[in-house]
């Protein structure tokens, strides 16, 4: 009888899970497993919690809809407030029943790797096979043309060849195991307060008001692509500031991993063929290429795009003036536009697309501040948090990354163009604080 452990990590989803589906295919029993690890919730370097009160809770609503859809499954999930590394050879030595594989998502970044080297290396004493599959990509790594230390230095290129030779793989499906799978297990769920976090409320008048599980991405897709058919418009509305309409918001799913680019991009087909194909369905999948492209350079660099010189190896003169980091983490410039997205970030966790460019360059370009730090700190704020795409877009707004042209944004343009009767900047500036 073999029996396997499946490790949770950013992929918290039983749809489209191909990990947890070939362990399921190769395996007697199966058991989950989910680690609220205390090192993401440790103050960095740069004295900012790597994963604050926001991208918690959203964890919290995460495990508890794939707990239930794994029991729908008949496998336990086990949770623990732990370092894995001193759960696992413990749990792996004392069952009755001897576990035979570990399965997990294929990590290479930076704390990633540290994780799993120390699991790795607490567990070899144990004759445990150690699965890991790639299972975030649109274009998987077996199937893009080229080696991945030839990734395109250029998006564009990226894009064209993998539009050209690659076919995006299907959905794939998870069995149910039989009942005798599903095994007690005591633990559970830690709450906010247990993370070390005070409860906390979004305003109602926020972007992202949203909750974290599958069944919730699957709400939104059902809500943004076939009631409202918002997809059709996206293009046109992507910019937006204000409301929940005007972007698909699926970011905040896809980046923990409890919903796929492939299942995103299979239903994108379905509209195309069902309701409409035009520049806006096109762009939700142009979108999901260049989150795409951010992970595979960060497989291409590794660690580099930690580093201040960037995947470039340029040198600029960076400050680590504290007084103007915390007036732009307060919202308390001398530009409006960027005091009211940093407040929107503060107060909810979410920040436009618009509003992460802007506020990156008004850190990097006119404050010339250690990229860095503002990276950090979306780390620890953004409730769709994606290390490859997080990373990626603030070298590139640095000058440090994928676009030689080291450009620069006019903040006060910006703001009359995305925002030119101010509802947004009032929104924030007036609404929220007062």
């Amino acid at each position: 009888m073999k029996n396997a452990i499946v490790w949770f990590r950013n992929d918290l989803r039983t749809r489209d899970n191909q990990v947890l589906s070939k362990a399921v295919q190769e395996n007697d029993r199966v058991m989950a497993f989910y680690f609220f690890d205390p090192r993401a919730f440790e103050v960095n370097q740069f004295g900012f919690k790597r994963t604050e009160k926001h991208r918690a809770q959203f964890l919290i609503e995460t495990l508890t809809d794939l707990k239930n859809q794994l029991e729908q499954l008949n496998i336990s999930l086990f949770i623990f407030q732990q370092q894995p590394e001193d759960v696992f050879p413990q749990f792996i030595d004392n069952l009755e029943f001897k576990i035979h594989a570990m399965y997990s998502q294929k990590e290479w970044t930076r704390n990633e790797n540290r994780v799993t080297d120390a699991v790795k290396s607490e567990i070899k004493r144990f004759d445990v096979d150690w699965i890991e599959l790639y299972d975030q990509f649109l274009f998987h790594p077996e199937d893009v043309p080229f080696e991945i230390n030839d990734t395109p230095k250029i998006y564009t290129v990226f894009r064209k060849k993998c539009e050209k030779y690659v076919k995006v793989r299907p959905v794939v499906s998870v069995e149910k195991m039989s009942k005798e799978n599903l095994v007690p297990t005591d633990t559970e769920i830690p709450s906010l307060q247990q993370l070390g976090f005070s409860r906390f409320y979004v305003p109602k008048e926020a972007a992202f008001t949203f909750k974290g599980g599958s069944k919730n991405a699957k709400r939104r897709i059902e809500n943004y692509f076939w009631e409202t058919e918002n997809l059709k418009r996206y293009k046109e509305t992507r910019n937006g500031l204000v409301g929940e309409a005007y972007s698909s918001k699926l970011s905040a799913w896809l980046a923990n991993g409890s919903i796929s680019a492939r299942s995103i991009y299979h239903e994108v087909k379905r509209f195309e063929e069902e309701v409409v194909s035009n520049d806006s369905t096109y762009w939700l999948i142009f979108e999901l290429i260049w989150r795409d492209y951010f992970k595979y350079v960060s497989l291409k660099h590794r660690d580099k795009i930690f580093q201040i010189t960037g995947i470039l190896d340029k040198d600029y003169e960076w400050s680590t003036n504290s007084n103007k980091i915390k007036q732009w983490i307060d919202g308390e410039t001398e530009e409006p536009f960027v005091n009211a997205n940093m407040l929107e970030l503060k107060f909810s966790g979410w920040m436009s697309n618009r509003g992460r460019q802007n506020v990156a360059s008004f850190f990097a370009k006119e404050k010339e501040l250690d990229w860095r730090i503002g990276a950090s700190y979306f780390e620890s704020q953004l409730v769709d948090y994606d290390v490859h795409s997080n990373y990626g877009n603030w070298m590139y707004v640095a000058g440090v990354g994928n676009d030689p042209r080291n450009r620069k944004f006019n903040i006060q343009r910006q703001a009359e163009r995305y925002d030119p009767q101010q509802e947004f900047q009032n929104l924030w500036l007036e609404q929220i604080i007062h």
